[in-house]
């Protein structure tokens, strides 16, 4: 007979924002004229900038010619997506990045939830807390959060971010394997300085300590001093893995489409101390789990680069 996953027995019964979108349902429909300010999940408001509109139409007219169309695309995203993100988000910030390096993904809630596929189930992780519960949840489905105790999963290092500490969370007094930050942080909405960020990096590196940085708000910083990747930070190529949205960005949310920075040159170690490049694992992974993202979503993501597509990003970043 098939055996379950019983770790998912472990879980909450429901998924955090499953419940809270219940709960708003239910809210409506006894109080239907009331108008709601929806503050308890990332959704966007606003529709797609005009330009990425214009480039999906465009993909869908392509989609019906002969000599345009285009059926599976690579599994690591099409090259004028990839070019376009290396060109626009990383080399005006002096980070240097290989296309073999970006993966084009349906967004970053895969992608973190993904990544522990190609990690071992015993690894320790650490948490900013309070914390996105797909960080937790992900690694709760395969065993690798320990067990529930008092609220608190045994593999699990917590690291608080309260008033009391200005939402700065300490370095650990012990090693941890697995090291999530997500910056601007969801849920509190703090960023991190570069001279923070680079406690963070330098200890990985002393620790051998992989960091796992969620950087889907990185549009929403307004401070110049603040640093929009993690890879501003010298050294953090051989201890990172970094993931942006569309979502947040281009109010991609409906549309899924995201990208997940892999550096060749980390690496992960077997039992035996072999060092392994996690970039070959996560394309693999990628290669053989996913499809790739639509080509139309990949050209509506493509256009917010264009300067008329930068001016109506900006515009609805400030709105917001």
């Amino acid at each position: 007979m098939a055996l379950v996953n019983e770790h998912f027995f472990k879980l909450p019964n429901n998924y955090l924002f499953s419940d809270i979108a219940k709960k708003v349902n239910a809210f409506k429909v006894s109080h239907p004229k009331t108008d709601l300010i929806r503050l308890g999940i990332g959704d966007v408001t606003r529709p797609l900038p005009q330009a990425s509109i214009e480039a999906m139409h465009k993909a869908v007219d392509e989609l019906a010619n002969k000599e345009t169309f285009h059926g599976y695309g690579p599994e690591q995203g099409y090259d004028f997506l990839i070019d376009a993100v290396i060109r626009n988000d990383y080399a005006p910030r002096g980070v240097y990045l290989e296309p073999g390096e970006v993966f084009i993904s349906d967004g970053a809630k895969s992608d973190t939830g993904n990544i522990g596929d190609i990690l071992r189930h015993d690894n320790s992780i650490g948490v900013t807390d309070p914390i996105y519960p797909v960080y937790i949840d992900s690694n709760v489905m395969c065993g690798r959060a320990g067990i529930l105790e008092d609220g608190r999963w045994s593999n699990v290092v917590y690291l608080p971010c309260l008033s009391e500490n200005n939402f700065v969370p300490e370095i650990p007094d012990r090693r941890i394997d697995i090291l999530y930050l997500c910056y601007p942080n969801n849920p509190t909405g703090t960023v991190i300085s570069k001279a923070e960020l680079k406690k963070w990096v330098n200890y990985a590196l002393e620790n051998d300590t992989l960091i796992l940085y969620d950087a889907a708000y990185e549009a929403y910083i307004q401070d110049p001093d603040i640093p929009h990747s993690i890879y501003e930070i010298k050294g953090a190529k051989k201890v990172a893995i970094e993931f942006r949205s569309f979502s947040k960005t281009a109010g991609f949310t409906g549309v899924r489409c995201g990208y997940t920075v892999v550096p060749k040159e980390l690496t992960a170690a077997t039992l035996e101390g072999e060092r392994i490049p996690l970039n070959r694992m996560w394309n693999r992974r990628q290669c053989t789990k996913f499809n790739g993202t639509s080509y139309i979503t990949q050209r509506g993501a493509e256009a917010i680069y264009t300067p008329e597509g930068k001016k109506q990003v900006k515009a609805i970043i400030q709105y917001y």
